[in-house]
């Protein structure tokens, strides 16, 4: 599964600093993947919705930093 995020801090003021599903304000902007046929860009918790959609199942997040 391949995580992607957009590293330029300007992008979130390019859509208004909006998500393109809720509308709410973005902290961390997330790209939507290919697969999903949308544009704009996503707050953390409507691209979380979204993979747990198209990957249906148990999801634990790792911590791989240890």
């Amino acid at each position: 599964m391949v995580f992607m995020r957009n590293k330029k801090s300007g992008d979130a003021h390019d859509s208004n600093g909006k998500c393109t599903l809720c509308g709410g304000s973005i902290e961390q902007v997330f790209l939507p993947m290919k697969e999903w046929g949308m544009d704009g860009h996503l707050c953390g918790k409507c691209y979380s919705k979204k993979i747990a959609e198209f990957y249906p199942g148990k999801h634990e997040r790792v911590n791989l930093s240890e």
